[in-house]
């Protein structure tokens, strides 16, 4: 199989602050410069909340995972990742490793182990190149298809939320409803703050519907402490939670999101590369902390953009809030993730499901187009893996076809 000419050379062209030829200090300094702190930089950042605040407040219920830790870490990421990469580049959950977490309880200690190999792993592939390696050999519809697929899955997941909520009532299907009638003021106005819209409701339903005790608005320090898994965190943090995360996290997190960002930004895509060490920086060293296992995902990219982030600044913003808020309000934190309305979130995550699946239009030619489309079919019906081992598998033998005849 030929390979990939099309992301290798989106890779090899990438130029601007976030290009790998200039220095760190260059770098930041020139993506401090482009940052902006409008309207719409507030509300982009704030795109991604529908696949967080569901999966933290999940680790923190059933795992025992400390919130206000979580914050903390997940906004000094935030800082980071804007400050590196001048994109609204999100900072999201590692959902395999969630997903097992919570349906298998794992301890802090055992997710903490699989953050740390996860990220080791991703870290080990940067320095070495290797991810450079993989992404020239995926083809751009197997790429396509990962980001259609997950974009559906976003979207039934959003229809899953809204479906389940009753007909009438502050958290409602009539709400969601009125939320998506938003997007037709949106059109109207430039740079509307559509995600801050949606924010602000989501308080409100909260305070109306009486699930924010006032007693949780007193401040206090969060309890800082290691995490020290021993030989068995280990062994069922490498099992249960690293082992399945790898392959999401290579495909979507830094492949799929690599290409999300040419797709958006022309000229200034995010390598791989960088990518791929970023998730591991963040992972070798805030899982130590009590931080959740963290990565970079298309679609809170796509989310980010959709609601109007074009600049680091929005992630900054974003994560100086969860910094605050993890350092002083950490009990006030809690309250307000386990209580957001689902009617809110269900519309963000439909949005985000459709930005994301956005790119894949280009994919007219049949063979392109099949490839995709069974790819996204797998990742719908199973998984990122099946997915991706399906567009491959096709596109070996297409090649093998096309070679015979």
């Amino acid at each position: 199989m030929a390979p990939n000419t099309d992301i290798a050379a989106g890779t090899a062209s990438t130029v601007g602050p976030i290009g790998s030829t200039s220095s760190l200090p260059a770098t930041i300094r020139g993506n401090i410069r482009e940052m902006r702190f409008g309207l719409s930089e507030l509300s982009g950042g704030l795109g991604d909340l529908g696949t967080f605040i569901p999966i933290v407040a999940a680790l923190s219920i059933v795992s025992g995972m400390d919130i206000a830790m979580i914050l903390i870490i997940a906004g000094l990421a935030n800082i980071a990742a804007g400050l590196l990469f001048g994109l609204p580049v999100p900072v999201q959950p590692m959902k395999a490793i969630a997903v097992v977490a919570v349906a298998d309880k794992l301890l802090p200690t055992e997710i903490a182990a699989a953050g740390l190999i996860a990220g080791a792993v991703m870290f080990v592939l940067g320095t070495s190149h290797l991810i450079e390696r993989m992404e020239q050999v995926i083809p751009k519809a197997v790429v396509r298809g990962i980001q259609l697929g997950v974009g559906i899955k976003l979207v039934l997941k959003g229809f899953d939320l809204v479906s389940a909520l009753p007909l009438f009532g502050l958290n409602s299907f009539a709400v969601a409803g009125s939320l998506l009638l938003i997007l037709l003021v949106e059109r109207r106005i430039p740079r509307f703050p559509t995600a801050l819209v949606y924010l602000m409701t989501g308080l409100v339903i909260v305070f109306l519907a009486g699930n924010f005790p006032l007693h949780s608005l007193s401040p206090g320090l969060p309890d800082f402490r290691l995490v020290f898994p021993d030989p068995y965190d280990w062994w069922r943090g490498l099992l249960f939670g690293a082992v399945p995360q790898l392959p999401l996290t290579i495909l979507n997190s830094v492949v799929a999101v690599c290409a999300l960002s040419g797709d958006l930004f022309p000229g200034r895509r995010v390598p791989v590369r960088k990518m791929s060490l970023s998730v591991g920086v963040m992972n070798m060293v805030g899982c130590w902390f009590g931080g959740m296992p963290m990565c970079h995902g298309s679609g809170g990219l796509a989310g980010q953009y959709r609601f109007g982030a074009r600049t680091g600044g929005s992630v900054v913003v974003l994560g100086c809030a969860k910094l605050l808020l993890g350092l002083f309000f950490g009990g006030t934190a809690a309250f307000l993730l386990v209580s957001f309305p689902h009617s809110v979130l269900g519309v963000m995550l439909i949005l985000a499901g459709i930005e994301l699946a956005r790119p894949a239009r280009d994919q007219r030619a049949l063979r392109p187009f099949v490839i995709m489309t069974l790819t996204a079919a797998g990742i719908v019906v199973a998984n990122i893996l099946a997915g991706f081992l399906i567009g491959i598998v096709l596109s070996l033998l297409w090649e093998r076809w096309k070679q015979q005849t």
